[in-house]
């Protein structure tokens, strides 16, 4: 059976179940155990950007990388 994609929105379900799907595609998909509610998305999209403004940079990895290396020598 081809999974079927519909919009969170559209869907009749508990509300804290809608509230983690909204504005979400979903894949509906039968299985052995019931029906398959499965987000769907580009994840590398959706995460991006999620460390902006926290302060820690690449410059700052690399120093602590760094310091940790002298320590263990």
């Amino acid at each position: 059976m081809k999974p079927a994609i519909v919009d969170g929105n559209l869907l009749k379900l508990p509300e804290n179940i809608a509230r983690r799907l909204r504005g979400r595609r979903v894949q509906i998909m039968e299985t052995k155990e019931g029906i398959l509610l499965k987000p769907t998305g580009d994840v590398i999209a959706e995460a991006r950007g999620f460390l902006k403004g926290r302060g820690f940079t690449t410059r700052d990895y690399v120093e602590q990388k760094r310091a940790d290396k002298e320590l263990e020598e």
